[in-house]
């Protein structure tokens, strides 16, 4: 008895040490959470089709508090994931409601690909194919507004061709990428396994016009962690662009998956106040 109590307060110790804010009741929904206007939490998690359990996801997701939440590898439907929808379980899970799956192939009887939970109604979704070599896995970029303190603001959310080789790939997706974003108008986020370092040429290629919002706060850990003695490879990201102001972030050292999550906090920058004819107001 005294052996499976410490084995179970081993396995929870890390968990809670390193996903900050305590864990809500099952009972709060995160939606009915309440931050500062224009503060943002936003997370993104590679969760292997729920190869560890749905539930420890689920737990680490709740325990972050996140506002918005990007998840890659997620099944619906599927042998792998025992014929559950993986959104809306994690959507009940974390009391996150409103909730979109992005179908990028089918895989194991179900739909697989990318996914979005938020505290906040998805007002539009798109979903854009992303340039792959013939015969290789679909990919995808998926794009979701939504109105934080009732100014729209665009997700964006992805998982780049897988490594290692096909950089010219990834350098390619990430120009597609790239040109998209620069035709949207609204303040933009990017969250996603890139699959790629900070310095490679496909994630230098998306900060010319966003920034990298864990270096930007100092806590730019590994987020894929290696065998034997290799270094934890950083290729899970949270890029903002300069309309939003980088608060703090942190890397989940969680046993959940195969990566490590990342939570960001940002701060929407307050708009210029304009006149009735929408032109910009200067104080004198």
């Amino acid at each position: 008895m005294h052996l499976r109590l410490l084995s179970l307060l081993l396995m929870l110790g890390p968990l809670a040490c390193a996903t900050g804010p305590g864990l809500l009741p099952p009972e709060v929904p995160l939606a009915a959470v309440h931050r500062e206007p224009g503060t943002l939490r936003v997370m993104t998690f590679n969760i292997q089709s729920g190869a560890r359990g749905l539930d420890g996801v689920a737990r680490v997701i709740r325990a972050s508090v996140p506002d918005l939440v990007a998840l890659q590898e997620v099944d619906v439907g599927s042998r792998r994931a025992g014929g559950i929808d993986q959104v809306e379980a994690l959507s009940r899970l974390t009391g996150l409601p409103h909730r979109a799956h992005f179908r990028t192939t089918d895989l194991h009887g179900g739909a697989y690909g990318i996914a979005i939970l938020s505290r906040f109604p998805l007002e539009s979704l798109a979903q854009y194919p992303l340039p792959v070599p013939s015969g290789a896995e679909p990919r995808t970029l998926a794009h979701a507004v939504v109105s934080v303190d009732g100014r729209e603001v665009s997700v964006y959310l992805t998982h780049l061709i897988r490594r290692p080789f096909n950089n010219a790939t990834r350098l390619r997706q990430s120009g597609y990428v790239a040109r998209l974003l620069a035709q949207d108008s609204r303040p933009r986020l990017l969250l996603g396994d890139l699959n790629d370092d900070p310095d490679s040429q496909s994630v230098r290629l998306l900060r010319r016009d966003l920034r990298d919002v864990v270096a930007a706060t100092g806590g730019a850990r590994g987020t894929y962690p290696m065998p034997l003695f290799l270094p934890t490879l950083r290729i899970d990201y949270v890029l903002a662009c300069d309309a939003f102001t980088p608060v703090a972030s942190r890397v989940l050292r969680v046993a959940a998956s195969d990566h490590y999550p990342v939570v960001a906090d940002l701060r929407l920058d307050v708009l210029p106040p304009t006149d009735a004819e929408g032109q910009l107001t200067l104080k004198r």
